[in-house]
């Protein structure tokens, strides 16, 4: 009862400040001028009457569907070959998109999820599917998270509720890096309206280094240029080493920061709004934590003995949607990986990805490179 209420207030509190498109349950009732559109493997343009319109010839469903015809889920998902980049949808604009839902198969490490904004050849969100959900390691890995931005329900149910403006239009792709087919059921829904002139656009970006270099720092993201404000983190934190491991600070550079930064956090697991080590505790030579999801952080444990040389295997998500970080001109975030050892901190050479998420106004620098497939897969033990 006591979380009920927790959890009651704090969304009672927060509505104005997430809802900036003025859909809260204080407002709700009121009417609009917007344009409800949803796009799915059932309406690929979203257009108004359009759903549910595959024949059982095109179909993906098609012999599920076959005593039934058409209109009967005849077209529920898509496949992407192997190599193959599919387009998800465009959309006119202007409009915001509020939803996303997403179940796919294959593997989440080699399956792009890309969005470009209006006219831009460069993509403003380039992650892999799982990570970009702040799942990222694995089928059959997924947590289960409950917060404001990002809901992963069971089994794989990837849902987003970051609001994405655009004026022009929308395109959302989906490449499948892998030597398999993939399978993808998704919805988009969105709304067309009006975008105020100043609206920023929403970005996602990832970055992995598996054996992070002995005594260097993890950049979650870099490069970015113009005016915004950072809104989110998630880290995929595979550990290497027995005891804790997140000691580490993150650190923001921002408008013309140098070697210091203008922000400075106390510890990995402080920044995640976490402390001692999650309860880390240590019993019969097991080291054991205590899990949270909640409306702005959360932290989650893999058990996956598959995964190589690894020790520990973490997700860590931080929305900053109350308390954004604004910047002018320039933005860099890094953390540190330290553990402790007998003689204090003790630098890690761990398995580290991430997304950082911020909006911004275009244009937007090109991101680096994705690296490559063999850097992207997660490494297994040989059976």
């Amino acid at each position: 009862m006591r979380n009920l209420l927790y959890l009651i207030l704090s969304f009672a509190m927060v509505q104005p400040i997430l809802f900036a498109q003025g859909n809260s349950m204080k407002n709700l009732f009121k009417l609009s001028d917007a344009k409800t559109r949803s796009i799915s493997p059932e309406n690929f343009t979203g257009e108004k009457g359009k759903g549910g319109m595959a024949t059982l010839k095109e179909g993906s469903a098609a012999k599920a569907a076959r005593k039934l015809g058409r209109g009967w889920k005849v077209n529920p998902y898509i496949r992407i070959e192997a190599g193959e980049t599919f387009t998800l949808g465009e959309m006119s604009g202007p409009g915001i998109i509020n939803h996303i839902w997403m179940t796919p198969v294959g593997d989440y490490r080699l399956m792009i999820l890309r969005f470009y904004w209006d006219d831009e050849k460069e993509p403003s969100i380039e992650v892999p599917v799982g990570d970009f959900f702040a799942a990222g390691w694995g089928m059959k890995n997924e947590p289960v998270i409950s917060s404001f931005a990002v809901c992963v329900n069971p089994r794989s149910g990837f849902n987003s509720y970051w609001q994405m403006p655009f004026r022009k239009k929308c395109k959302v792709t989906m490449e499948n890096r892998s030597s398999k087919r993939a399978t993808l059921y998704y919805q988009i829904d969105y709304s067309l309206e009006n975008v105020e002139p100043d609206a920023p656009y929403f970005h996602a970006q990832f970055r992995r280094v598996n054996h992070l270099p002995f005594k260097e720092v993890f950049t979650i993201v870099d490069g970015i240029k113009g005016k915004g404000q950072y809104v989110g983190t998630y880290l995929a934190h595979g550990a290497r080493s027995p005891g804790w491991w997140g000691e580490g600070e993150i650190k923001f550079f921002m408008d013309g920061d140098d070697e210091f930064p203008t922000i400075c956090g106390t510890g990995e697991e402080d920044y995640f709004c976490g402390s001692y080590g999650y309860n880390d505790r240590e019993i019969d030579g097991k080291m054991y934590y205590t899990e949270f999801s909640s409306l702005y952080t959360g932290f989650y444990e893999v058990k996956d003995s598959t995964q190589k040389d690894l020790l520990g295997i973490f997700g860590q998500y931080r929305w900053h949607i109350v308390d954004p970080i604004r910047f002018d001109s320039d933005l860099k975030v890094t953390i540190q990986s330290l553990g402790w050892g007998p003689d204090g901190y003790l630098p890690l050479q761990d398995d580290l990805a991430s997304v950082a998420y911020w909006y911004q106004l275009e244009p937007h620098n090109a991101f680096p490179d994705l690296p490559a497939n063999e850097e992207l897969l997660l490494k297994k033990n040989k059976k």
